[in-house]
């Protein structure tokens, strides 16, 4: 067994690390050819990664050029033992409908929301929503990575 097969993390270790962490970088391609990397809030729906942004972001424009993005989703701090992670590279569908990107919205909130009542930002999302697309990442291939497991023998 070699030494990436033993950091390798399952679809439930991952499903996990999503839960935990808070935010995940996403990188589209600029206008100049370079990777744009930018911090997004996110949740997953049946097993997706999905995020909102602003319309006329430049992640958007880059996104609707070329739909690939690769995403990242990092946890460790102090050592390298610690470290654990996931990259997926992703196809996006961009989703304008104002009543998807209200209720998706408002499940970033119900998220985010340090748990708060959703009437508290109910009328908050319900403007933004229409500043805002959905992006539903649509992953084609991850790799992972758990150092944890490796005991601290490297």
């Amino acid at each position: 067994m070699s030494r990436r097969d033993l950091i390798t993390m399952d679809d439930a270790e991952v499903l996990a690390l999503l839960d935990e962490e808070r935010v995940m970088t996403c990188a589209t391609l600029g206008p100049r050819g370079w990777p744009h990397l930018m911090p997004l809030w996110y949740v997953v729906r049946d097993g997706r990664l999905w995020a909102w942004t602003f319309a006329k972001s430049q992640k958007t424009k880059n996104l609707e050029r070329d739909p690939r993005a690769t995403l990242q989703v990092e946890a460790g701090r102090d050592v390298y033992q610690e470290l654990r992670g996931v990259m997926f590279e992703t196809e996006t569908i961009i989703h304008r409908d104002v009543d998807l990107v209200t209720d998706l919205g408002l499940e970033i909130f119900g998220r985010y929301g340090g748990g708060q009542d959703a009437s508290a930002y109910r009328e908050m999302v319900k403007a933004q929503a229409a500043k805002r697309v959905g992006l539903e990442f649509v992953e084609q291939t991850r790799a992972t990575w758990d150092h944890r497991k490796l005991g601290n023998v490297y």
